[in-house]
């Protein structure tokens, strides 16, 4: 039987040998771990840019409009059957996490569906709610699951931020963005992928309408509370995203920090999180998520097979080199990582790992297991 950590008992602990880990290798790893450490800068507004974000964004398309804090340092913790094998680093401290949140709002669309709020993915946004954002003939053919897949190709401005300003966007270490923001000729939705923040903002903007309520409200009483997670993680808004519904003001949230804002959290509240995926949206016996919603999540589009809906995949085994190709999970810059391996029951959160080290971090994880 897995094990669901509560809110008040310590975290239950699993020396290395009992998980299935060569305890030699696993503590030469840990001892190692700095060589793991993030270049980014410590502080982020002293360094007016975000790397790989706005350091390619043009004024005033560039303007950070959430909070930002200083990072911390590499830190990260293993899970076994949902018990600690090995932690590292300051694993309470309440972090930025940036995409990470994109993976956060997939779970609130499964509720919206789940609560017959969507009747499917691939129902038509404007099927469900009422946005100018929709009015087009461009944008009025997309559905839930183009914005889950980022295949939507919608075009227009949120929070004075124009699509375009992620489009011919690349991601990985090796990414070349000198055409980022540039302009290209759009695709129906559904026939085009593209990693665009301006989107998947729209993506939380949609579920704000369709719940009616603050995103965060709905997660803390949906998801992190009965996980069990801390009171001190946190979802900031724009200073400019709030909008008028049944005559109440509500900030609506983004799906990462690439212009500030978006989900700060600790790497033990992520752990939480990535458990409960894991075991298909039931926490210690009570179902939190649709029955087939977290496999769902892991199933590949059609577009990209490294993406299902805003989870990461390792399908062939080209997402993460030489990691199980059934392993799957959330990534946001930085880089901070949620992975689970299914086939072991192993789940991994790392914060402020390099971007070109994440798959040889994941591989030595892998090859320290017996």
């Amino acid at each position: 039987m897995p094990y669901f950590p509560t809110k008040t008992s310590k975290w239950r602990k699993l020396c290395a040998a009992e998980s299935g880990f060569d305890t030699d290798r696993l503590d030469k790893l840990i001892q190692s771990i700095d060589k793991f450490e993030s270049s980014w800068p410590y502080n982020l507004e002293l360094a007016q840019n975000l790397p790989g974000l706005t350091e390619f964004e043009q004024a005033p398309y560039n303007e950070v409009l959430g909070p930002l804090k200083p990072r911390g340092r590499n830190n990260g913790c293993i899970l076994k059957n949902g018990m600690i094998v090995e932690k590292w680093g300051d694993v309470e401290r309440v972090d930025m996490t940036f995409s990470i949140a994109k993976s956060y709002l997939a779970v609130l669309t499964g509720i919206a569906i789940g609560d017959g709020l969507i009747k499917n993915v691939d129902t038509l946004v404007s099927d469900t709610i009422t946005l100018d954002e929709f009015n087009s003939e461009h944008n009025k053919h997309i559905t839930w699951r183009h914005l889950l897949e980022q295949t939507s190709e919608w075009e227009g401005t949120l929070w004075e931020k124009p699509d375009l300003i992620d489009r011919n966007r690349q991601l990985g270490p090796q990414a070349d963005n000198s055409r980022k923001g540039q302009h290209r000729d759009l695709n129906p939705a559904g026939t085009f992928y593209e990693y665009n923040d301006v989107r998947v903002n729209l993506l939380a903007l949609c579920l704000l309408y369709t719940f009616k309520r603050p995103l965060p409200e709905i997660l803390k009483e949906r998801i992190m509370d009965p996980i069990g997670a801390s009171e001190k993680w946190a979802w900031h808004g724009y200073k400019n995203s709030f909008v008028e519904i049944d005559n109440q003001i509500l900030q609506s949230v983004p799906g990462g920090t690439h212009w500030g804002g978006g989900i700060q959290i600790s790497t033990m509240d992520h752990a939480r999180f990535s458990l409960l995926i894991h075991n298909r949206g039931v926490w210690n016996g009570k179902r939190l998520l649709p029955e087939d919603w977290c496999d769902q999540l892991r199933k590949p589009s059609k577009l990209n097979e490294n993406y299902g809906f805003l989870w990461w995949l390792n399908t062939n085994g080209n997402k993460w080199v030489d990691c199980p190709n059934n392993s799957y999970g959330a990534i946001g810059a930085g880089s901070n990582i949620i992975w689970i391996n299914p086939d072991t029951d192993i789940i991994v959160v790392a914060r402020w790992i390099e971007d070109s080290k994440v798959s040889q971090l994941l591989k030595e994880i892998v090859l320290a297991q017996v």
